[in-house]
């Protein structure tokens, strides 16, 4: 881990106004910690589709930003993070926290709960294949300056 923090705008302000913060604060986050990829939750409903949509709208700022940056870019179910970091898909917050505390060796819990949740998100994309393509790249490299050596 290099870095975890969690972007918290007004309940009240406008949508508009709160995406706009969103986008300058991921900006601002990719620019000083230079990611190799970019991970996002897939939002999922089954019922509550008005809930839902600030969350949607939310999602959508980090995959553009990822597309301005050309960076890979990943989508993981709330139950496919569970599953990676508790090994089931079904745990609560509390799980997912101690779990994502003790994967990191952290001294404490990550707070608030959603960089805790964060933090999964990037651990189940590496462990779910989104370091996969970075290792098979380096191996590559390395295979060709050995063959550029011979």
């Amino acid at each position: 881990m290099v870095a975890v923090g969690v972007v918290r705008t007004p309940p009240g302000d406008d949508p508009a106004e709160r995406l706009l913060s969103l986008q300058t604060e991921i900006d601002d986050w990719m620019h000083a910690h230079e990611p190799d990829a970019v991970a996002v939750e897939r939002v999922f409903a089954k019922a509550n589709i008005k809930g839902i949509m600030g969350t949607a709208q939310a999602s959508a700022v980090p995959m553009l930003a990822a597309a301005r940056r050309g960076l890979p870019l990943a989508l993981h179910t709330p139950s496919e993070v569970k599953a990676a970091v508790t090994g089931n898909g079904r745990a609560d917050k509390a799980q997912v926290t101690s779990m994502v505390t003790r994967i990191l060796r952290l001294q404490v819990a990550p707070r608030p709960a959603d960089a805790a949740d964060a933090l999964a998100l990037a651990i189940c994309h590496v462990w779910r294949g989104g370091a996969h393509d970075r290792i098979a790249q380096a191996v590559a490299a390395q295979q060709a300056r050995a063959g550029v050596r011979r």
